[in-house]
């Protein structure tokens, strides 16, 4: 259904009792609320588990081709950079064809080639099965972030993207416990146990469809396309009772996709450096720190391949805690606050990792990755919902899947640099390294901040990033 032009009759482009933005942040919270947090956040799960999985099944994989380091790690290149530019296309289609159609697709598109994976006839299919499956990965990174934003009630939108977010770990864990039985604990051979564990994990994968076909469109986004009788319909499931005032506000014209980006940087610069640098900071050092940790540091304090696994599952046990810690204080203290505390705590957590391998101790290197990956966790997962609520509606995608694409260049370069460098000049220099990327983020934040950059905790979107343009829309009083 085409949207109506601008020039449309004033009456078709009113919402005739409340705004949609208001009265979406005047609900109680229903079961459709839920719904939306379960269904988005086990996607999420998912595409943890998808990298999780990754990372363990490398190993056999690569045994099996007989495939060199270099090899390998050009697999992880391979999806990192198919994460990249999924990212961005799917951030400019989800605003383009709306929330819900990308919902289902993106999770075919994975799943499908994930299983189509473990069936690898080479190592040359492996790379062009891992690139494709990343593709719907990256797509999720936007969709996700922009959906759940958009649904939430202002005074709990900050926490529920957090706990959305916090679906990341617990799907790391169930990866790892997956990985175990399967790799270290089945009767199966190098041969077959890493097509196992694709092939699961795709298949599991589709169990979040029977979430996924209860969404419905994003009634924001729906507004933003003018379609305000669909929007209405989706917004009576979820609205209360309550006092509303008018106030001017705007609905955004149907761009061209191509157009995105150069919006972004025409009316947003400032907001699209902002979830670039905190992106790319936090993608550095928490795909860099899981690199030198399996190639360099664990097995410089003698913990076995096949006790890896484990020792991610605890990690993650420890980012999980630390996320949710977060996500319980997030909308009180403020999120920008927020963000500069736990990146600053990252870089400290850094540090004490860097002093637990100097020592040589397993049990002290475990602990510290236990407390560095708690304040990793808290970091990211308030990062993203922090420069989420900074683009308008008809631009969140394009800016959260730009966003995250600058990210993955350093998860590429952290993945790749942060062990040549530890090889090289040791473990510390490389620590140094992650420390730095994660105080340049506390840099961004305190700057944004002091030049009067927006406050998102518990405020409307339509306040927070509004379209320039008028029509007439209500706020709750």
């Amino acid at each position: 259904m085409p949207a109506p032009s601008p020039d449309a009759p004033s009456a078709q482009r009113r919402v005739s009792e409340a705004s949609i933005g208001a009265r979406l942040d005047a609900a109680r919270w229903r079961p459709l609320h839920t719904v939306i947090l379960l269904a988005l956040g086990a996607g999420w799960l998912f595409d943890s588990f998808e990298v999780q999985m990754f990372s363990s099944a490398v190993g056999p994989l690569g045994d099996h081709f007989g495939a060199s380091t270099f090899q390998r790690d050009a697999v992880l290149a391979v999806w990192l950079a198919g994460i990249l530019l999924g990212a961005l296309a799917g951030g400019r289609l989800a605003d383009r064809f709306g929330r819900r159609r990308l919902f289902v697709a993106t999770l075919l598109w994975y799943a499908g080639f994930t299983v189509l994976t473990g069936l690898s006839p080479d190592l040359g299919a492996v790379y062009a099965l891992r690139f494709l499956a990343a593709l719907g990965v990256g797509a999720e990174y936007a969709i996700v972030n922009a959906a759940i934003a958009e649904f939430m009630p202002a005074r709990v939108r900050g926490k529920a993207n957090a706990v959305v977010m916090n679906f990341w770990p617990a799907g790391a864990i169930v990866a790892g416990v997956l990985a175990y039985l399967v790799l270290d604990t089945l009767a199966l051979s190098a041969a077959t146990s890493w097509r196992y564990l694709f092939v699961l994990g795709g298949l599991l994968a589709l169990i979040v469809l029977f979430f996924r076909r209860r969404l419905p469109e994003s009634p924001r986004w729906l507004v933003a396309r003018g379609r305000f009788d669909e929007a209405e319909q989706i917004v009576r499931h979820l609205e209360t009772s309550g006092v509303v005032r008018e106030r001017t506000v705007t609905t955004a014209p149907q761009l061209p996709v191509r157009s995105a980006v150069g919006e972004l940087v025409r009316r947003y610069p400032g907001r699209l450096a902002l979830g670039a640098l905190l992106d790319l900071a936090e993608a550095f050092g928490y795909y860099g720190l899981f690199a030198l940790l399996s190639v360099v540091v664990l097995p410089q304090v003698h913990i076995s391949q096949a006790a890896i696994p484990l020792v991610y599952i605890v990690g993650n046990v420890g980012g999980l805690a630390g996320g949710l810690v977060m996500a319980a204080f997030f909308d009180r203290v403020g999120h920008r606050r927020m963000v500069g505390v736990t990146y600053l705590l990252s870089a400290g957590g850094v540090g004490l990792l860097a002093a637990a391998t100097a020592s040589g101790n397993a049990r002290w290197v475990i602990a510290a990755f236990v407390v560095v990956n708690a304040f990793g966790t808290a970091a990211w997962t308030s990062a993203y919902p922090t420069f989420t609520e900074l683009f308008p509606t008809h631009l969140r995608g394009a800016g959260v899947g730009t966003c995250v694409a600058i990210g993955r260049i350093g998860a590429i370069v952290g993945t790749l640099a942060l062990p040549t460098i530890a090889a090289g000049l040791g473990a510390t220099a490389s620590y140094l390294l992650v420390a730095v990327f994660w105080l340049a983020g506390v840099a961004g934040i305190a700057v944004f901040a002091a030049r009067g950059g927006t406050e998102g905790a518990r405020r409307p979107l339509e306040l927070i990033a509004p379209y320039r343009g008028a029509a007439t829309q209500v706020e709750a009083a």
